[in-house]
């Protein structure tokens, strides 16, 4: 009854693990929600009017997306970029997730994804029946892979066509991709087309974003949305910008997404436009703000010489890597800290590490983002008081997680 290639699929680890939590909620348990990560902050108030205003906007809309929004998008990101991109350049999905499945399904050729990888990439490159060459990637690098190590794969087969995954602040680490130039020679030098899974962009803490498609626009295809930085992962609206050279890909989704979702849903469209012609930069830096400062406190409570962790950078993750014997794999040691402490995790094995690497990933967003949002624009600073006060479930569940390890 079913074919052989989704047989072995199980649901998206990070989806089922919210549904776990909620479960065990309604048991009477006690759970910090750290497996599931979503942004923990509303919708700005004139993107939501806008749906407000448009929710009578009942007509299909063109497949590739309403001609103002792709306009607001290519004008938004050429302004950010300091490169041209035309309005022709941007195609409208159902967030990036459905888009990159149908990348998946088009491409012909290799996909290679670093590890640790975003959950998703690896099932959707088995269904798109296109071979998977991972890359290790090392803790001093930022879990990022080096030029020379994607091009020792490439040189296996130079006839090959590849694409490659850069995932830029990452998930599930929160790192920063800081070899992007290198990169991109390799990029140049290559049959070697790249994704650039650039969801976190808005949230990157240092506020000097780079992306891969500053030193290599004409191979690379960007990939972001609404659900991170707007808080509207639920709306599910997301874009490719796809570059005049990769042309045929673009075609190619267009014809896809006619047979598949047909159109994004028509008042989401709409509101998205004020998206990206407002002026949302005191939200986004607020939402950094409060990202980064409960980011550094997770970071600061709970590394001991048991757990490894490399410091965030952007977005709402941490990887920790907890030194121990005690299981035989990241699963069981998840399983092992849900039943002793109620803190959800996701164990580094949904990420592409081997079971024995005892690594999970740590989503810091247990908190009411609105509540925490106004505290903060009154008091104008972000301490451990005010931490303590506004994101208690990630305190107490840090606290909880720290004296778990001091036992292992």
């Amino acid at each position: 009854m079913l074919k052989d290639i989704v047989k072995n699929l199980k649901p998206s680890s990070t989806l089922k693990i919210n549904e776990i939590s909620q479960q065990l909620e309604k048991k009477g348990k006690k759970i910090f929600k750290f497996g599931f990560g979503q942004s923990p902050f509303q919708v700005p108030t004139d993107i939501v009017n806008e749906l407000k205003n448009n929710a009578y906007q009942n007509k299909y809309l063109p497949m590739q997306g309403l001609l103002e929004l792709r306009k607001s998008i290519a004008n938004y990101t050429s302004n950010k970029k300091n490169y041209i991109y035309s309005f022709d350049n941007v195609i409208i999905g159902p967030g990036s997730k459905e888009l990159m499945f149908l990348l998946h399904v088009i491409f012909d050729g290799n996909i290679i994804l670093p590890v640790p990888s975003w959950v998703s990439y690896m099932p959707q490159a088995i269904i798109g029946r296109n071979k998977i060459l991972t890359l290790q990637t090392k803790r001093e690098n930022n879990w990022f892979p080096t030029a020379s190590e994607i091009e020792e794969v490439i040189k296996k087969d130079k006839k090959k066509n590849y694409l490659l995954f850069i995932n830029s602040p990452n998930n599930p680490s929160g790192q920063v991709c800081e070899n992007l130039e290198e990169i991109s020679e390799v990029t140049k030098k290559y049959n070697l087309i790249i994704l650039s899974d650039e969801i976190y962009s808005e949230l990157n803490f240092n506020n000097d974003y780079k992306s891969i498609s500053n030193f290599c626009p004409e191979k690379t295809i960007i990939s972001t949305g609404l659900s991170k930085w707007c808080g509207a992962g639920g709306w599910r609206l997301g874009y490719f910008i796809i570059p005049e050279t990769l042309k045929i890909i673009k075609e190619t989704l267009n014809v896809l997404a006619s047979e598949t979702f047909s159109a994004v849903s028509a008042p989401i469209q709409y509101a998205a436009i004020q998206a990206y012609e407002g002026d949302h930069r005191s939200y986004i830096q607020s939402s950094k703000n409060i990202l980064s400062a409960v980011g550094k406190y997770v970071y600061e409570n709970l590394s001991s010489n048991k757990v490894l962790i490399n410091k965030p950078q952007g977005g709402f993750y941490l990887m920790p890597e907890f030194i121990t014997n005690k299981f035989n794999s990241s699963s069981e040691m998840c399983s092992s800290i849900l039943e002793e402490t109620g803190v959800v995790l996701l164990p580094g094995t949904d990420f592409g590490f081997d079971k024995k690497k005892m690594f999970v990933r740590l989503s810091f967003t247990d908190f009411n983002g609105k509540n925490f949002m106004k505290e903060y624009e009154e008091k104008n600073e972000i301490d451990n008081e005010l931490i303590s006060k506004c994101a208690p479930m990630v305190v107490e569940g840090i606290d909880r997680l720290k004296k778990w390890s001091e036992t292992i």
